[in-house]
């Protein structure tokens, strides 16, 4: 998995005020009511971020990514991946987030395309009813969701671009070959789960079909690197959010 039970995301490189913060559920068109935590600036935002989370799902590193997300003038949604099968997370304790013994190898096998596509969908729907119509949306993915947030390059959602880290090739599949959204990648060079040879390959597959792809391959990095405890990738949490930042300021002043 990408972080521990205590991991918590690094700040951003620029702050503000948070003016809504918390969790609720969200229904996708096939009816199925699925967890997501929710962040919102106190100022107008030029766009926004679906977060797309590693396999144990709405984990509260990612409730505090979407304050980030905030504090950085962005509305963000966080989502959870197992609503169809699991249920609500968080229904028996009450937090509204995954717990850490949640059985994720159970339940990420009956995952699907669709049905993530569906229910990130729902989440732009909602951001946009929060703030505006044509708010340009991002999506930033981790591991599972980083893959899957690669994959939306060459998807059909009403997205501006999509970020991801420590995302596997395989399960972009033959959406490389339809990409065309800017993407960015963020890989760790040091991940032990998926070569950086085989990422590379899937940028330049990517680039060939039309999408204009950044790389940035941080030397020595482990899987699982954005994250504030480790103190001597702080450089590496840095520029990826400079990265970050930069695609969502661009498709901002492109949406305008």
């Amino acid at each position: 998995m990408c972080h521990d039970a205590d991991s918590r995301p690094p700040a951003p490189p620029r702050g503000g005020d948070v003016a809504e913060r918390g969790t609720l559920s969200l229904t996708s068109a096939d009816g199925t009511e699925f967890s997501a935590a929710y962040a919102a600036p106190a100022a107008p935002a030029g766009a926004g971020v679906v977060v797309l989370p590693d396999i144990r799902g709405l984990h509260p590193y990612y409730v505090a990514l979407t304050e980030r997300f905030a504090e950085a003038g962005l509305p963000a949604v966080a989502i959870d991946y197992f609503g169809r099968t699991a249920g609500l997370a968080g229904a028996d304790s009450g937090t509204g987030t995954r717990d850490a013994d949640f059985d994720w190898q159970a339940h990420i096998p009956k995952t699907t395309s669709a049905a993530i596509d569906a229910d990130i969908d729902a989440a732009l729907g909602y951001l946009r009813e929060r703030t505006r119509p044509d708010l340009p949306v991002l999506t930033v993915g981790f591991c599972f969701g980083g893959s899957h947030s690669w994959r939306q390059s060459g998807g059909e959602l009403d997205l501006a671009g999509c970020a991801g880290f420590y995302g596997r090739p395989a399960m972009v599949g033959d959406s490389a070959e339809r990409a065309h959204l800017p993407t960015l990648m963020l890989i760790a060079g040091a991940d032990a789960a998926t070569p950086v040879e085989d990422q590379l390959r899937l940028a330049e597959t990517m680039r060939a079909a039309g999408a204009e792809v950044e790389t940035a391959v941080y030397e020595g990095a482990p899987h699982s690197f954005f994250d504030r405890a480790f103190g001597e990738w702080q450089a590496a949490c840095a520029d990826a959010w400079r990265r970050i930042l930069a695609l969502t300021d661009r498709v901002a002043g492109a949406g305008a």
